[in-house]
């Protein structure tokens, strides 16, 4: 695939400085550019490293500029990055059509754009929109539906009646609806508390590989649109999560806790039950929350609290052995043990 300057900076509402009909035939790394690859520099130390590289182009900042090297400047080279990426390494497009070895029932609505691979099993009144893919082993539940352009990655689960919406990506290993974890202690054993929810997941959203979401006991488990949520991640029943939010690696959340729109929660992060994290909330790496967090806080620690509180709280911690030494030594100087 080959594009000049000016068409890539076309795409990326950028502007070429220097030789605007020059060919480009892909995107590398600084350290691994050929002749002819495009890189990119969102800091200086990354754009001296670019000019010394061997790559054609670099996408920069707006104050860009180089002897050596022919710059596209934009606004933000990390979103213009993420543009040029997806230009030059498209992803597979797979033809409409129906795999010989997939089960389908007989009640299933499948668009006829929809693509259906190997192994897949689709049940009774399930909803396929335009474009869905279903690469291989997919099982969809009955009474589930799948917006248009869906993608689910091999060996994906769907539960019956969950309701996913258009554009959504969802990566191997995921399983989407299965039970909530509801006990109740009956007479010296846990009677199990039927879940009888569903899920609902809106436009746009990404789940990495082996994630799993419970379905609500009543009602519903709730992800809103735009939410992108990394692999190995668990949410529980009857939780709902806002729109846009970022949901990082080994994320726990414990049922009927109701996060806001545009969170963060960094990699480990254990959410109790029953909570209330508003908007804009960032929750540091690792952190154990315990109590409703505020529109626009960021928490950190085990148990979490306001950041300036939890740095204090480490601040603190490492002088304790320099005061240790000191009470020893007062200790000693007014005859103690």
């Amino acid at each position: 695939m080959k594009f000049t300057t000016a068409e890539i900076a076309k795409l990326l509402d950028g502007e070429v400085i220097g030789d605007a009909s020059a060919a480009l035939t892909g995107f590398a790394a600084a350290e691994h550019a050929q002749p002819g690859d495009l890189t990119f520099a969102e800091t200086d130390d990354y754009f001296a490293a670019a000019e010394k590289s061997a790559a054609t182009a670099v996408i920069a900042g707006k104050n860009s500029a180089s002897a050596d090297k022919i710059v596209i400047r934009v606004a933000n080279p990390r979103i213009a990055f993420a543009k040029a990426l997806a230009v030059f390494f498209p992803e597979p497009k797979f033809a409409a059509g129906i795999h010989p070895s997939a089960v389908i029932a007989a009640s299933a609505q499948i668009d006829p754009t929809a693509h259906i691979g190997p192994h897949c099993t689709i049940g009774e009144r399930v909803k396929l929109g335009a474009n869905v893919v279903l690469q291989s082993g997919d099982f969809i539940g009955d009474d589930s539906v799948l917006g248009d352009e869906t993608n689910l990655f091999p060996n994906v689960t769907i539960y019956a009646r969950s309701q996913i919406g258009r554009r959504v990506r969802i990566h191997a290993g995921t399983v989407i609806g299965s039970d909530g974890f509801g006990y109740v202690f009956d007479t010296g054993f846990h009677r199990k508390v039927p879940q009888v929810g569903n899920i609902i997941i809106g436009d746009d959203v990404e789940f990495g590989s082996n994630v799993s979401v419970d379905r609500g006991a009543l009602g519903s488990t709730i992800i809103g649109k735009g939410t992108k949520i990394d692999n190995l991640v668990h949410i529980a029943h009857n939780v709902e999560i806002g729109e846009h939010s970022i949901l990082c690696g080994q994320v726990g959340i414990a049922g009927s806790a109701k996060l806001g729109n545009y969170c963060v929660l960094a990699g480990q992060v254990g959410i109790a039950g029953h909570l209330k994290i508003g908007n804009r909330v960032t929750i540091g790496s690792k952190a154990g929350v315990m109590h409703n967090v505020p529109d626009g806080e960021t928490w950190l620690g085990m148990p979490a609290q306001p950041d300036k509180q939890a740095k204090r709280v480490v601040i603190a911690i490492q002088r304790l052995p320099d005061l240790l030494k000191k009470v020893a030594a007062w200790e000693k100087k007014l005859g103690g043990e």
